[in-house]
């Protein structure tokens, strides 16, 4: 008579929970860093076409500007 033995990993389970955990990380960064820029056009908008002229930054060209290290490098 044999009998066999059957220890089913717990492996599979904790693989798909850490890459679970690892998107949701990774979506919160983003969502981080796209409020954080979107906080920075609202506050180029807000400025006096004055100010922006003294930053060098025109009016139509704010997001260029807050995304340009993203797209335009």
């Amino acid at each position: 008579m044999s009998n066999i033995a059957t220890n089913p990993s717990a492996a599979p389970l904790r693989d798909a929970w850490d890459r679970f955990v690892a998107a949701l990380e990774r979506g919160c960064d983003r969502m981080a860093r796209v409020q954080s820029r979107r906080a920075s056009i609202e506050a180029l908008e807000a400025k006096s076409d004055a100010e922006l002229e003294r930053l060098g930054i025109p009016r139509d060209q704010i997001a260029y500007h807050v995304f340009k290290d993203l797209f335009y490098t």
